[in-house]
């Protein structure tokens, strides 16, 4: 089964106007990458903060992303360079906050070659495993985080209701 371009972007944009705040999205191809078109990337996007807005876990307006596809070389060069870690990780975000007008803004980089090892390694369908990393890394983009285990358990339940809504599996289970 071959997935399209929504035919109708206009109304899903409006839909979600409506019922999540703004996003201001953007993708940069910092490699070759035809299997993450812009579209889909924003739907998986999207997808998160309709929810979060739902749950009133959203204190934003409007919300700023631009999310990066990287080869191992580059991701590795920004986690040794941000985080002190010298290798690349799957997915490395860069939260910037919530200004006085509301507006969440932040980076998210998501390693190519890394999410391509891992889906293997895990058996997971590799759509499903970019949509999830997608969603984590907007996630933190939002403030979440998963140092303690009780925030953990929260980014979890909330990443997994996430993805069940697109109807993909529980990523932490086995």
């Amino acid at each position: 089964m071959t997935e399209r371009h929504p035919s109708a972007s206009a109304r899903n944009t409006a839909q979600v106007a409506e019922t999540a705040p703004a996003l201001h999205f953007s993708v940069q191809y910092g490699m070759p990458e035809t299997r993450l078109p812009r579209w889909k990337l924003r739907r998986w996007a999207e997808a998160a903060l309709r929810d979060l807005h739902h749950h009133d876990l959203l204190p934003a307006n409007e919300v700023v992303l631009t999310l990066r596809l990287v080869d191992a070389e580059e991701g590795q060069s920004l986690n040794r360079d941000y985080r002190e870690r010298d290798y690349a990780t799957n997915v490395l975000t860069f939260e910037y906050g919530i200004d006085p007008d509301g507006v969440a803004a932040g980076d998210i980089v998501l390693c190519i070659p890394v999410l391509d090892r891992e889906a293997v390694e895990q058996g997971k369908p590799w759509q499903h495993h970019a949509a999830h990393l997608t969603i984590h890394g907007v996630l933190h983009a939002l403030g979440f985080d998963h140092i303690e285990p009780d925030e953990a358990e929260a980014m979890e339940a909330i990443e997994t209701r996430i993805l069940a809504g697109m109807g993909i599996a529980d990523p932490y289970t086995a």
